[in-house]
C-alpha cells in the first residue's frame, strides 16, 4: 500500500487546560434527570461520568458549585450551564460523557 493510501492517525487536539476536580452534578437531559460527577472541567466543557449516558449531540443543563479556593473567591460559585454532549467514552467499566458548554451565567 502506498503511503498516501495508509489511514491517518487523528489526534484529539485541546484548546484548554483541563482541571481534574470532582464535583456532583445533577444533569437536565431531554430524558429526565440523572446523578453525575465531573472527571475534569474545562473553560469549553467538561467529562463526567453517569450511569445512564445522554445521546451524543443532545442538549444539557446543568449548575455547578465550583469551590472557592478554585475560584479565589471568599464564598463558592455556583454556575448554570447549558450545553450538548460531544461523545461518550468507557473507562475501566465507567461510563462517561464529554459535553461543551454554549452558554452559562453565575447564580447569586
Amino acid at each position: 500500500m502506498a503511503a498516501w493510501q495508509q489511514p491517518i492517525e487523528r489526534v484529539a487536539v485541546r484548546t484548554a487546560v483541563r482541571f481534574p476536580l470532582k464535583l456532583h452534578l445533577r444533569v437536565t437531559t431531554e430524558n429526565g434527570t440523572v446523578d453525575a460527577t465531573t472527571q475534569d472541567i474545562s473553560s469549553n466543557g467538561l467529562l463526567f461520568e453517569t450511569s445512564v449516558l445522554p445521546r451524543i449531540g443532545s442538549a444539557i443543563e446543568f449548575t455547578m458549585s465550583m469551590p472557592s479556593e478554585v475560584m479565589g473567591w471568599d464564598s463558592d460559585v455556583a454556575i448554570h450551564c447549558f450545553g450538548r454532549v460531544v461523545r461518550h467514552q468507557c473507562s475501566n467499566e465507567k461510563l462517561m460523557a464529554a459535553a461543551v458548554i454554549d452558554d452559562y451565567y453565575l447564580k447569586a
